[in-house]
């Protein structure tokens, strides 16, 4: 039997970095918890990752930012989006005052794309 586990467990108390963990792996895809509080991306860094990642917020709020798009994203709790792969985005601002906690699911491009 596996243990049961919550996503909201286990949270550092001093959290100088952002933590991301993996919680499941599978052939195609993978689910992270990403834990946040007053991180962001570094000034003039972008994400572009090789696959798809679809995160949703479950706790805190964010700010994310995508370089095709003028306006920033604010994400609070159950916001989700879809992030197609190579598609440069970054973290523009977290809740210094909270966890920001995320749960994010990367998943490959298929054949076809």
């Amino acid at each position: 039997m596996n243990p049961l586990k919550n996503l909201f467990a286990d949270l550092p108390e001093n959290l100088k970095d952002e933590l991301a963990e993996t919680i499941l792996q599978a052939s195609g895809f993978r689910i992270e918890r990403i834990v946040s509080r007053g991180q962001h991306s570094p000034d003039g860094f972008w994400y572009a990752q090789d696959e798809h990642e679809w995160i949703i917020l479950l706790k805190g709020s964010a700010i994310l930012r995508f370089e095709d798009h003028s306006d920033n994203i604010t994400m609070t709790p159950g916001n989700y989006i879809n992030i197609e792969r190579h598609r440069r985005h970054r973290v523009e601002w977290t809740d210094p005052e909270q966890e920001t906690i995320w749960l994010a699911i990367h998943y490959p491009v298929r054949n076809r794309e």
